[in-house]
């Protein structure tokens, strides 16, 4: 299976900050809505893409998420000399923002870039201090009164980096976690009967507390979940062999647990299965920090639901320069089908 990187490439450069999906979610809904019976968003913005099931009428609810925001910036601040101020949308490890230029979205799309302290008059300490979000601020080299004519306070930021290929790898910022996004267009597109109704849920705000996936998970109340995320691939120098939780290249990675979810067991060795009768390559995860939209889709139904997660190894995560594996990406696809297609067959009792 090839991936279509032009597509993904659409999708990682999008802008959508938490709370600010607005683009994404468009270009989400122009893309699905050929794909799907019915297409439709709630409150709070998560865009529900429903295929039903033809060979089982009245069937059970999966629900399939995937979260379209990115981790970006709010607008704290504007200075007597147009500096911006901001605070962070998301996780972010200070030392990452250092030259790199960002986008603010105002009544008008304006680039600036990270500014902090030159080397050059930081004091000794200073040189050796490991720096904070608050040591940088926005420099788009305009007054005051240029900024304000098109920056208000309130106004998202997103960082600027357009999606590249590198061997067999594809690299940009917010691969986490368009890449699902992308690959939940993707079966949507490829999988022919699902066994139960497929509710194919592009979530909004999980980098700031799963709090989309929340809101769906409760009003679809689905039987069954599963989470579409990005994994760390920690395989690279110095790691010990204990830390890398997955590798690029290695397959598809099936979730056992993370810091927020105990995956049901039952899903896990499902996709277990799955994945070796069709000849899927795939390795398992355990996450032991961090949390994915799969704790809302397991926890925030009616009932609960059987839910776990298909990630995408993905190596500098959180930063710009956030690195998949194509035949990863590729074989979540392929899993993700042959799991839809097939969970009727399974004996989800034992």
């Amino acid at each position: 299976m090839e991936v279509n990187v032009s597509l993904l490439k659409q999708v990682c450069e999008i802008a959508g900050a938490p709370g600010f999906e607005k683009r994404v979610r468009s270009l989400v809904v122009d893309l699905v809505t050929p794909l799907a019976d019915e297409v439709k968003m709630d409150n709070m913005g998560n865009v529900i893409a429903i295929k039903k099931s033809k060979k089982n009428p009245d069937a059970k609810k999966v629900m399939v998420a995937a979260h379209m925001d990115e981790i970006g910036f709010i607008v704290t601040h504007i200075d007597d000399s147009g500096f911006v101020r901001f605070h962070t949308l998301g996780g972010f490890d200070p030392k990452t923002l250092t030259a790199q230029r960002v986008i603010i979205h105002g009544k008008k799309d304006l680039v600036g870039v990270m500014g902090s302290k030159p080397i050059h008059v930081m004091t000794a300490e200073e040189k050796t201090k490991l720096p904070n979000t608050t040591d940088f601020f926005i420099d788009l080299g305009m007054s005051k009164e240029e900024v304000e004519k098109y920056i208000s306070i309130g106004d998202p930021i997103t960082r600027d980096r357009e999606l590249i290929e590198m061997g067999d790898c594809v690299n940009c910022k917010s691969i986490d976690n368009r890449v699902a996004v992308y690959i939940l267009i993707e079966t949507l597109r490829t999988v022919q009967d699902p066994a139960y109704d497929l509710y194919a849920v592009f979530t909004v705000q999980e980098e700031v507390g799963l709090r989309g996936a929340n809101v769906a998970a409760h009003g679809i109340n689905p039987d069954f979940g599963i989470a579409l995320d990005t994994t760390i691939a920690f395989d690279v120098p110095g790691a010990q062999t204990h830390e890398k939780v997955t590798e690029l290249g290695k397959g598809t990675a099936i979730k056992i647990m993370d810091a927020m979810t105990i995956c049901d067991y039952r899903m896990v060795d499902f996709m277990k299965k799955t994945a070796e009768q069709h000849q899927i390559k795939w390795q398992p995860e355990i996450l032991t920090a961090g949390g994915t939209d799969t704790a809302g889709v397991q926890r925030m139904g009616k009932q609960g639901a059987i839910a776990g997660a298909i990630s995408i190894p993905t190596r500098h995560l959180h930063q710009v320069i956030e690195m998949a594996h194509k035949q990863d990406i590729a074989n979540s696809i392929l899993l993700l089908n042959a799991c839809l297609e097939g969970m009727d067959q399974y004996d989800w009792k034992h």
